[in-house]
């Protein structure tokens, strides 16, 4: 098993040019971007993403919000603990989401930018904060469970998932899921570059747990571990009602397909629906400029 590894993001500083925050949450470092002043955005990445993800939005709303983008623990620049002293499950991680803002002690209601696993953390905690709440964005994300009854994950996930040998070799050992997801996530293709920035963090074997933990973590059934908080999440969402919400989808997701835009546009029959037809699972690298426009129009009429 190979040692944590430092990590180098020197290279692709003109891609992420922002100041490195920290804090600590249960005795772990958290890493956080936040640049701006103004109305806060929080936006919550999922995986096996970082806050690098977020960078076009940080660049081009930073000038009129307060932008921040954590890094959950496990991922990009925060902590990598063991799994004998950080759980990695889904309710530890809204929690983490809680003792952050608590920490940010921000004035006024948060705008949320959600994606992948960001989704379900994030309207974990706005579900149960609503009125903290000023807008949601979400892209290629779910926060209740597969549509139509239908608990199935792509099979690939499924191995992952179930088979902890393979996914000890193929994602802590070969660093398959985060370069998988290079290919398999962008609709358009990534420059050298940006595969090289979304990957930094994960470059050995302790420095990939989140991203094995993340996949380990999906409930499928009423056993697993995260599958109450889940559930709570799916039978709430109501509580959001009001909330403007605005849906930005890369219509060529081989996770989030349209089966998941469906059952948002049915919980949220008010919510704004841009689908961007050339793009995929990572919109905002596919379409970044369209995306960050439709995303400050929206931020800009719905802030509160």
């Amino acid at each position: 098993m190979a040692i944590k590894k430092h990590i180098d993001i020197s290279g692709i500083k003109h891609l992420y040019p922002f100041k490195s925050n920290y804090t600590v949450i249960r005795g772990i470092k958290y890493h956080y971007v936040d640049e701006g002043s103004g109305n806060p955005v929080m936006m919550i990445h999922g995986n096996p993403t970082w806050s690098f993800y977020f960078r076009s939005l940080i660049k081009d709303l930073s000038p009129n919000f307060r932008t921040i983008a954590p890094d959950h623990i496990g991922c990009g620049l925060s902590g990598k603990p063991d799994p004998a002293i950080y759980d990695y499950r889904l309710k530890t991680r809204v929690e983490d989401i809680g003792l952050f803002l608590s920490h940010l002690k921000l004035n006024g209601k948060i705008s949320l930018i959600l994606h992948d696993w960001g989704g379900m953390i994030g309207m974990a905690y706005a579900v149960r904060n609503p009125e903290k709440i000023s807008s949601v964005v979400i892209m290629n994300t779910a926060a209740f469970f597969p549509p139509g009854g239908n608990m199935k994950i792509p099979l690939i996930l499924r191995i992952i998932r179930n088979i902890s040998s393979f996914g000890n070799i193929a994602v802590l050992g070969f660093n398959l899921f985060a370069k998988g997801a290079l290919y398999m996530a962008s609709y358009k293709g990534l420059s050298k570059d940006v595969k090289t920035g979304l990957i930094a963090p994960y470059n050995s074997w302790n420095n990939r747990i989140a991203t094995l933990k993340f996949v380990q973590d999906i409930p499928l059934c009423k056993n697993d571990p995260s599958y109450e908080t889940v559930k709570y999440v799916d039978d709430n969402l109501h509580r959001l009602a009001d909330i403007p919400l605005l849906i930005c989808w890369g219509k060529h997701d081989f996770v989030f397909t349209e089966n998941y835009l469906a059952e948002w546009k049915k919980r949220f029959p008010s919510a704004e629906t841009h689908i961007f037809e050339n793009a995929g699972h990572y919109v905002l690298e596919d379409e970044p400029e369209k995306t960050v426009s439709v995303i400050k129009d929206f931020l800009h009429r719905n802030i509160l």
